[in-house]
């Protein structure tokens, strides 16, 4: 069986959204179905039926974490000790050779990718071209506007 590499950070986060999901939402939606079957007829009983449907996604999604959690590997990147290597869960300052215009970003699991947040998947193309590279390398990415190089200015292990 396949495991996907996730930081503890996303497990924590995954971890905290199964619990809410379980002792909170869980709970709503069943006296929500208790009480939309008190108001008789299920067949024309619209509350009755929204709040099946909420169950099933609540369902599901509880499903899918636990799946996740258990196909994790998770991977402690402050337990690693520092270089100058690229690896999953470090987060990298890269110059855009161009524009001298500095990125950092943090190579996170797929399921925790944010691009806002300056966290990349990494299966993406930027991190796939940065893993197992050195502070000083230049790497060239292909993007959706064409071949781009970076140099790689810093790697932490935060």
């Amino acid at each position: 069986m396949q495991k996907f590499p996730m930081t503890v950070e996303g497990a924590n986060r995954l971890q905290q959204e199964l619990e809410q999901l379980r002792k909170v939402d869980r709970p709503r939606i069943v006296q929500a179905i208790a009480e939309a079957r008190e108001h008789g007829d299920l067949k024309e009983n619209a509350e009755y039926h929204a709040a099946r449907e909420q169950q099933g996604f609540c369902e599901g999604r509880i499903q899918e974490i636990e799946s996740k959690l258990a196909h994790a590997q998770v991977i402690d990147i402050s337990k690693i000790p520092a270089g100058e290597r690229v690896i999953f869960g470090a987060t990298v300052d890269i110059i855009n050779v161009e524009t001298d215009e500095t990125v950092t970003y943090k190579i996170v699991g797929d399921d925790e990718a944010d691009v806002k947040a300056n966290k990349i998947s990494v299966s993406s193309p930027i991190a796939r071209g940065l893993i197992g590279k050195e502070v000083g390398d230049s790497v060239s990415i292909r993007t959706p506007s064409g071949e781009v190089e970076y140099e790689i200015d810093d790697v932490r292990h935060i």
